[in-house]
């Protein structure tokens, strides 16, 4: 029954796009998941710089989240210069990343950036610290969320979004308002949500079942999805969500269609001081987006802040500057694992709306010298991809889900 509940409402064409969840399955699950896979475990796109001791800058820290798998394992000097990974050691010196710090040359930015020069900011090697369900949950996690909705969706503070056991359910309703909207700030509200659902999912996907001799056993579980998504228990919200990733999905498969321009010079390399490896990465990287253009039903983003030069110009800022407001929510968040994914889904989101707003900046890039116009940093180029990867992951684990609850019935 839960089964035909979720998947039954997730089909079919979604909205403020010309696009059906059937064709984006199938698009992911042969062209997408098993190249992007590949690439994000090639040593470029694997580590990622972060500050997690940055201050919450929107309340008093309520604490660390002390629970063992809340914690981030960063990379050690020693396995920056000797780090062995699997097939022999690894071409990194200490000095290859301060060089990949002299390639970027950053500007006008969806993210608050972490420092990179700071003394807390760190490497951290994504592969050993992948996103799962770590127990952090409960009002700490919740405000987080919270905060992400009621301040930053344009949202006036009479509509109450659905499901905030935070807050009383007076006012307009939620649907109603957000159907009134334009499309740029429904299509905001939806990246949020999208994001949201997509998180959720690799908790459920990655859940602690067990513990045998002192040993986690992770793996899907149902029950947990069922009460996130399913649509008896989430009052008709659960697929409305999940159509929300789809949407998100969307929007950054659109993001690097566009900005294969930018990899496709000679100029640009994945440096990692590794020439023959940085050369195999890059192929993968061109293969990806060649397979992102063929998709042959992306959103159209023209749509957007398509009005009056003067209005288009203060909504795209007042969207860069919501959207600027979430990454520094992130900073409150108290588990650092949570932290960390959180920060970087955040960033990839992030340089991909930047993307989408400098379209013609891409097409007028030098070819064999670097961009004034238009450039992005090696931090911003690890976020896209691995947030991109993340989508691509919880798309399938969606499949997967749909097998299980077959299974249980």
């Amino acid at each position: 029954y839960v089964l035909t509940a979720v998947f039954l409402v997730l089909t079919g064409v979604l909205d403020d796009c010309l696009c059906d969840i059937e064709s984006i399955d199938d698009f992911n699950t042969f062209k997408i998941f098993p190249k992007i896979q590949k690439l994000q475990e090639r040593d470029y796109f694997r580590y990622y710089k972060v500050n997690l001791k940055r201050p919450c800058p929107f309340w008093a820290d309520d604490g660390h989240c002390s629970i063992k798998d809340c914690h981030v394992e960063p990379c050690p000097e020693v396995c920056i210069r000797y780090c062995t990974v699997g097939k022999g050691c690894l071409a990194e010196q200490l000095e290859a990343f301060i060089d990949w710090a002299r390639y970027d040359d950053s500007q006008d930015h969806f993210c608050e950036l972490d420092d990179e020069r700071s003394p807390d900011a760190q490497y951290v090697d994504l592969l050993l610290n992948p996103e799962r369900y770590t127990g952090y949950k409960g009002p700490s996690a919740w405000r987080v969320w919270n905060s992400i909705y009621e301040e930053n969706c344009f949202k006036p503070r009479s509509v109450y979004r659905p499901l905030n056991p935070l807050a009383p359910s007076r006012g307009e309703s939620f649907y109603t308002w957000l159907e009134g909207l334009c499309l740029e700030k429904r299509v905001f509200y939806k990246l949020i949500s999208g994001l949201h659902a997509s998180i959720n999912l690799h908790l459920c996907a990655n859940y602690l079942l067990e513990e045998t001799w002192g040993k986690p056993r992770w793996g899907p579980n149902v029950k947990e999805f069922t009460r996130r998504f399913d649509p008896i228990e989430t009052k008709g919200e659960g697929p409305r969500r999940l159509k929300n990733l789809y949407f998100l999905y969307l929007i950054e498969l659109r993001a690097l269609s566009k900005v294969a321009p930018y990899f496709e010079r000679s100029v640009v390399d994945l440096y990692t001081g590794n020439g023959h490896e940085d050369a195999e990465s890059k192929a993968l990287l061109l293969e990806i987006f060649r397979d992102t253009k063929s998709f042959h039903m992306h959103f159209d983003e023209k749509s957007m802040f398509a009005g009056d030069k003067k209005g288009a110009k203060s909504l795209k800022e007042e969207f860069r500057l919501h959207f600027k407001n979430i990454s520094r929510i992130m900073d409150c968040v108290g588990c650092d694992k949570c932290r960390l994914w959180g920060k970087l889904q955040t960033q990839g989101l992030g340089t991909a709306l930047k993307i989408l707003f400098s379209e013609k900046e891409i097409q007028n890039l030098p070819e064999n010298s670097p961009s004034k116009g238009f450039q992005l940093t090696r931090q911003e180029i690890v976020a896209l991809v691995n947030a991109f990867g993340r989508l691509s992951t919880s798309i399938k684990e969606l499949q997967n889900f749909k097998v299980l609850l077959q299974q249980t019935r």
